[in-house]
């Protein structure tokens, strides 16, 4: 749900000290609010009987209108004007259909499989396959940095489904099935809208791709088809994961990219995996050990390597 950030937002640098220290709180609450509510929606799955199905089209569906609302209202956008155009409306649709509901639902399939922190972490091998991609389209062989940080991810994905027995897996087949294919799904929803984003802006595009997404979703799980128990403990979890992890959590990470570098932005964004995994322990208390821990360090550690030097 963070890769986007060095791909497509402002790398202005801001030199004063009060604005920088904004762009840097912004960036950790809306960091925390994606980590937090990953581990809110395992509450939903594991604790309240949610269906994955039901939280993804839900989230799509009011996300999106939201952002589109934003974007209307307070940024003073022509929200239609994406549709004059059947080129941009094709890539709009594939954006929303495959990749803003992919990414969405693989991860949440994911944690309802297994867990937050691990669904979290390896949703973060995703620019290492960016960077494979990138040497695959170049066609050239991956350098120093990039060996170095696909050693680390494959290291950290051994240590992490595995806690470093090579004869049993930590996690479930399908959690780190899902778990994968979201790392797959995060670098397409990263790379694909390129154009159509920096020609309408990342609030729209992201609005409307998550608007096409949960309509495109709505036909397999309309969302009045519901599954699960409702109370106010589960209601304000929803609640959370709908304004918090996915509307403010974006428009901060947004307004952040006024006041700091998008490769800031990108590194500080590593406390998502960070705050899933410490609230699952703590609050629902998965079991998390040494091992897990160092490969959750190394995946993560694989953002600092790629962001050390760019490609030409």
């Amino acid at each position: 749900m963070v890769g986007l950030g060095g791909i497509f937002l402002s790398t202005r640098s801001i030199v004063l000290s009060y604005p920088r220290t904004k762009g840097i709180i912004l960036v950790l609450m809306a960091a925390i609010f994606w980590g937090v509510s990953g581990t809110v929606a395992q509450y939903l799955f594991h604790q309240q009987g949610f269906s994955t199905n039901w939280l993804v089209v839900t989230r799509l569906l009011i996300a999106g209108v939201g952002l589109l609302f934003f974007s209307r209202i307070v940024g003073k956008q022509n929200i239609w004007i994406v549709w004059k155009n059947k080129n941009d409306l094709l890539q709009l649709v594939l954006f929303g259909i495959v990749g803003m509901l992919g990414v969405q639902y693989t991860y949440f399939a994911a944690i309802e499989h297994g867990n937050a922190a691990t669904a979290t972490v390896l949703q973060y091998l995703a620019p290492v396959l960016i960077a494979l991609y990138l040497c695959i389209r170049a066609r050239s062989l991956p350098v120093k940095h990039e060996v170095i940080a696909i050693i680390f991810a494959l290291c950290g994905t051994f240590l992490l489904v595995t806690k470093g027995n090579i004869q049993n897996l930590a996690i479930s087949g399908p959690a780190f099935a899902w778990g994968i294919l979201s790392a797959f799904a995060l670098a397409f929803y990263t790379l694909y809208p390129s154009r159509i984003l920096s020609k309408w802006g990342t609030i729209l595009t992201v609005g409307w791709g998550m608007l096409i997404g949960g309509i495109g979703f709505s036909f397999i799980h309309p969302p009045w088809k519901f599954e699960g128990n409702w109370s106010l403990p589960s209601f304000t979890a929803v609640v959370f994961v709908v304004i918090f992890g996915t509307l403010l959590a974006f428009l901060f990470y947004m307004e952040s990219m006024k006041y700091i570098k998008a490769s800031e932005a990108s590194l500080l964004a590593c406390a998502e995996p960070l705050s899933a995994a410490f609230l699952s322990v703590a609050w629902l208390h998965v079991p998390f050990s040494a091992v897990e821990w160092m490969g959750a360090l190394s995946i993560i550690a694989t953002i600092f390597i790629l962001s050390a030097v760019k490609r030409e």
